[in-house]
């Protein structure tokens, strides 16, 4: 648990190391790659285009995708998560902001060619009208004709498939428990983390509202984006309503 003083809401203090601590067993350089590789294909881009990566989080996808050619900028709320993604590199191509996904800078309308929102870096927010604000923000940034990547869960699948427990083993030798429960109505996942090892022990929470493809295709369509093509995560089979993550494309109009 961090240190600092307990926010209003969750997510707020919940991106630190143990986050990293957490994830970093399954956000791998193997799967980053993969990952990017395919998202170099559906943004289907120029070397020079601009991207904003919102929320980029430690910054895994907007290396990559800067070490393409791309023009990357990465926002995140999170000062150490950006620390992390820093340490990776910076550069004329890529670049990293603090900010709100919410409330992002005035001078960014229409400034970038694609957005990438991805691994569930949505639906944080305790007001579902929060979601609503963070993608017309998004699609705000777009240039007309821009292009939109989002990826996350697909409330169909996880609720028809949830695991409600799960463990997996760090680099550094902590293990990493948990435990999740889903909530039909609100359409909110909880999941409760536990972890010890070498490195401490402790729990914590998080929540996230998950949307399902046609309601996230409704939610683009309200700030003018539309969806083009739908996926079953990451790969090139569509969606099914067994799916559990989702990968939609959609494009800026007007």
């Amino acid at each position: 648990m961090s240190a600092r003083k307990r926010s209003t809401e969750w997510w707020m203090d919940h991106f630190d190391a143990t986050y990293l601590r957490e994830w970093g067993p399954v956000q791998g350089p193997v799967t980053s790659r993969q990952e990017v590789a395919r998202l170099l294909e559906l943004l289907g881009l120029p070397a020079g285009a601009k991207v904003l990566d919102c929320a980029c989080g430690q910054g895994r996808h907007a290396h990559l995708m800067a070490e393409a050619g791309l023009d990357v900028t990465g926002v995140d709320y999170s000062a150490d998560l950006l620390a992390a993604a820093r340490k990776r590199g910076t550069g004329p191509g890529l670049q990293y902001v603090q900010g709100d996904m919410r409330a992002l800078p005035p001078r960014w309308t229409r400034r970038f060619h694609g957005v990438v929102n991805l691994f569930t870096s949505f639906g944080f927010f305790l007001q579902q009208a929060d979601d609503a604000k963070a993608m017309a923000e998004m699609a705000r940034v777009l240039k007309p004709g821009g292009v939109l990547v989002w990826n996350g869960g697909d409330r169909d699948g996880i609720a028809a498939k949830l695991l409600s427990r799960d463990w997996w083993l760090s680099e550094a030798g902590t293990m990493i428990g948990q435990e999740r429960d889903f909530d039909a109505l609100s359409g909110i996942l909880t999941v409760r983390s536990t972890w010890r090892g070498p490195q401490g022990a402790g729990e914590r929470t998080h929540r996230i509202r998950l949307y399902t493809p046609t309601q996230m295709a409704d939610l683009m369509a309200s700030v003018g984006l539309i969806v083009e093509s739908a996926f079953d995560g990451w790969r090139e089979k569509p969606l099914t309503r067994r799916t559990t993550e989702m990968t939609l494309v959609a494009r800026r109009v007007g």
